[in-house]
C-alpha cells in the first residue's frame, strides 16, 4: 500500500501508546486523523488538544464523512480491541485498508534507514535513549516510543524522515513485519504465554525476527541469549561492555569497552543495571550508525527517561516514591535490585497490581518470589486488560504463595489509609494497569504529610 494516497487516517483504539503516536505522526505529515476509544485518558486529553477528535462510544454515527471516502482513508486497530467492535466491523464490511497498527508501522519504517528495538523488558527506555541520543546529534529522525519521554513530554520525537526508530514488539508477533538495518534484542524471557503457548515458541519468534534485518544490517545481542550477532554487557567480555562503574549523587559514572576504543567517564542518570544495560546497547548502535563518541557522552547525560519507568514522584532524605510500569517477574527483580543499590539500608513497601489473568497463573511462583523480597507488600487485584477472568486466578491465590509477612490484599479505596499506616521509607508502586492513575492521589498525600 501506498502511504502517499492516503489522505485520512481513522484509528481504533487511539489511546493506546502505540497508537496515539502513530495518531501524531501521521497528523504532523498532513493527514486528517480522528479516532475512538473505550476511555477517556490523558493520553486521549493531549491528542484532543493537539488537534485529533476522539470519541469514547463504539456507534458508526462517530465516523465523520471524511473517513468514509475508501479510496483514500487508511484505518488501524489495535489488537486488544474486540474483533466484534462496530467500527471495526464497518470498515471491513465496506471494504476499506484496515491494518494492524505493526504492519502501518512497517510500511512507514520500509523507506528510511531503520534501527529496531526488540526484548520483552526494556523496550521502551532503549529506544527513547536511543531517539534521544540521535536527535540531540542532529539526526533527521522518528522515534516511536512505547512510553512517554520525560525529555520530549511526548510518545513521537520528530527531526525528519530519514531514519526512524522503533520498538520491535513481539506481542502478536507483531514485529515480524518491520526490516531494520540495525537492530537490538535486550532480553527473550518466557511472556505472552496466551499468544505464545510456550517459552519455545517466544524463542522461535525471536530467531525469525533477527533474519529480518537488511543485508548489511547489524543485530546486536545482550550477552548470553542464545541468537548469534554484537554483543553487549555489564562487566563482562562483550564486543561493548560496560566498565569501572561507581555511583555519585545517584547517577552512574562509566566507561563503554568498544571493539576499537574505550569511552571514559560517561554519565547517566537512570537508577539499575538494567537500565545501564538499555543505555549501552542504545549507545552501540547510535555508534554503529556514525555519530561521534563526544555527541554520544554529552547526549547520554542529558537523558532523564520515561514516564513509570522507575519515575521519581518524591525524593527526600525521609521519603523516596517511585512509580515503574514492571508487571512480569524479572522486571520486579530488576526494580528490586536498582532499589536496594540506590537505598541499601531503608524499608521498602512495594505496591503491585498484576497485570492480565493469564500472566498471573503462567508465572505464579516467580512472581510470589520476586514480591516476597520486598519488606512490606500491598497487593491490588489483578488488572484484566484484554482478558476474562480465569477461575481460580485471584490476587489472593498469589498472597499466599508470597513467604513475607508483612503482606496484605487491599483495595484501591483502601490504599491510601493503609499506605499512611506504613513505617517505610521507600514507597514503590508497580504494574501496568491503571495503578498509574492512582500515582497523582498518593504523591499529594505523601507530600502532605510529609
Amino acid at each position: 500500500m501506498n502511504l502517499n494516497s492516503v489522505h485520512n487516517v481513522f484509528f481504533i483504539g487511539v489511546g493506546g501508546i502505540g497508537m496515539s503516536a502513530l495518531a501524531r505522526y501521521f497528523k504532523s505529515v498532513g493527514k486528517h486523523v480522528s479516532g475512538y476509544d473505550k476511555t477517556r485518558s490523558e493520553i486521549t486529553d493531549a491528542l484532543e488538544s493537539s488537534g485529533i477528535p476522539v470519541h469514547f462510544e463504539d456507534d458508526t454515527k462517530h465516523i465523520n464523512e471524511v473517513f468514509r471516502n475508501k479510496a483514500h482513508t487508511l484505518v488501524v486497530y489495535t489488537p486488544a480491541i474486540p474483533k466484534q467492535q462496530s467500527q471495526l466491523q464497518y470498515f471491513i464490511a465496506h471494504g476499506f485498508n484496515v491494518m494492524k497498527r505493526s504492519k502501518v508501522l512497517g510500511l512507514i519504517t520500509e523507506n528510511t534507514f531503520c534501527l529496531a528495538v526488540a526484548g520483552t523488558h526494556g523496550k521502551t527506555t532503549t529506544t527513547s535513549i536511543l531517539g534521544h541520543l540521535l536527535y540531540q546529534s542532529g539526526v533527521r529522525l522518528t522515534a516511536f516510543l512505547g512510553g512517554i519521554s520525560e525529555n520530549y513530554n511526548s510518545n513521537l520525537i520528530l527531526n525528519g524522515d530519514e531514519v526512524s526508530v522503533v520498538e520491535a514488539d513481539e506481542f502478536d508477533r507483531s514485529f515480524l513485519t518491520l526490516s531494520p538495518n540495525l537492530a537490538c534484542i535486550t532480553s527473550m524471557d518466557a511472556d505472552h504465554l496466551d499468544i505464545y503457548g510456550n517459552a519455545t515458541e517466544l524463542q522461535k519468534s525471536f530467531e525469525d525476527f533477527s533474519k529480518k534485518i537488511k543485508p548489511q544490517g547489524k543485530l546486536f545481542v545482550r550477552n548470553g541469549l542464545p541468537i548469534q550477532g554484537i554483543t553487549y554487557g555489564i562487566e563482562d567480555n562483550a564486543a561493548y561492555a560496560v566498565q569501572n562503574i561507581k555511583i555519585e549523587n545517584g547517577a552512574y559514572i562509566f566507561d563503554i569497552k568498544t571493539p576499537e576504543t574505550t569511552i571514559k567517564n560517561l554519565e547517566f542518570n537512570l537508577p539499575g543495571r538494567h537500565n545501564l544495560s538499555n543505555a549501552l546497547v542504545a549507545m552501540a548502535m547510535a555508534a554503529e550508525f556514525g555519530v561521534s563518541h563526544q555527541q554520544l557522552a554529552d547526549a547520554l547525560a542529558t537523558y532523564k527517561g520515561v514516564k513509570r519507568r522507575f519515575t521519581y514522584h518524591i525524593k527526600t532524605n525521609d521519603l523516596v516514591f517511585i512509580d515503574d510500569y514492571a508487571h512480569h517477574p524479572e522486571e520486579i527483580n530488576a526494580v528490586h535490585a536498582a532499589i536496594r543499590e540506590m537505598y541499601p539500608d531503608k524499608k521498602v513497601l512495594a505496591i503491585f497490581q498484576p497485570h492480565l489473568y493469564s500472566r498471573t497463573r503462567d508465572f505464579i511462583d516467580d512472581f510470589a518470589k520476586s514480591l516476597s523480597q520486598f519488606d512490606e507488600l500491598m497487593l491490588l487485584d489483578i488488572y484484566p486488560a484484554r482478558e476474562l477472568p480465569i477461575e481460580g486466578v485471584t490476587s489472593n491465590w498469589l498472597l499466599s504463595k508470597i513467604k513475607n509477612t508483612n503482606k496484605k490484599l487491599v483495595s484501591k479505596q483502601d490504599l491510601i489509609s493503609e499506605i499512611r499506616k506504613s513505617s517505610a521509607q521507600v514507597i514503590l508502586t508497580i504494574g501496568a494497569g491503571d495503578i498509574g492513575e492512582e500515582v497523582k492521589q498518593i504523591k499529594k498525600e505523601l507530600s502532605v504529610a510529609s
